[in-house]
């Protein structure tokens, strides 16, 4: 019979897995406390969630929460990352992270209904978040307008110099 504290557990892993933009699953066997910690830090500032839990009670919240394909990887210490937020954040952070440590490697990543091998997550934590890109599209929607205006305020300068150009050879021609 399950413990009250194991279906809370439950309850409150499906409830973060249903609502999740991504999840990712990974292994941290031979990982330190402190680089644990380190790791926790970054997901935390990045509003990513990050849980280590019995893979059976992940297999019910999973199962609960409508998520198919994670069975199979939730195999020996599996830690779960997910988000409600930007979806590339935490990849881009587990991806740096187990670049920069062997022990750490991502198992798999679940977006959109599609289950992403750790290779398709390398793929994505290359690309820029979603500030960046609406950053590059505002950049390229604004140019065109700058250069418009440039080239008005050009055309304006060039009005102005040939009205003067008339004026004075009116008043010359006047002079004579």
């Amino acid at each position: 019979m399950p413990t009250s504290e194991k279906v809370d557990k439950v309850e409150e892993l499906t409830a973060a897995l249903s609502s999740a933009k991504a999840i990712y699953l990974a292994d941290f066997t031979g990982l330190d406390v402190a680089k644990v910690t380190g790791l926790r830090n970054k997901l935390r500032d990045a509003e990513v969630g990050y849980q280590v839990v019995k893979n059976r009670l992940a297999k019910r919240a999973a199962a609960k929460a409508g998520i198919s394909g994670l069975d199979e990887h939730l195999i020996g210490p599996t830690a779960i990352a997910f988000t409600n937020e930007d979806p590339i954040a935490p990849a881009k952070i587990l991806q740096d992270f187990a670049d920069e440590d062997d022990a750490f490697s991502i198992k798999l990543g679940f977006m959109d209904g599609q289950v992403l091998s750790p290779e398709e997550i390398k793929a994505l934590s290359k690309l820029p978040s979603r500030e960046e890109l609406l950053g590059k599209v505002l950049g390229s929607v604004q140019s065109p307008m700058y250069g418009l205006a440039g080239v008005l305020n050009g055309l304006l300068r060039n009005l102005v110099g040939v009205i003067g150009a008339i004026e004075e050879k009116q008043k010359s021609g006047d002079a004579e």
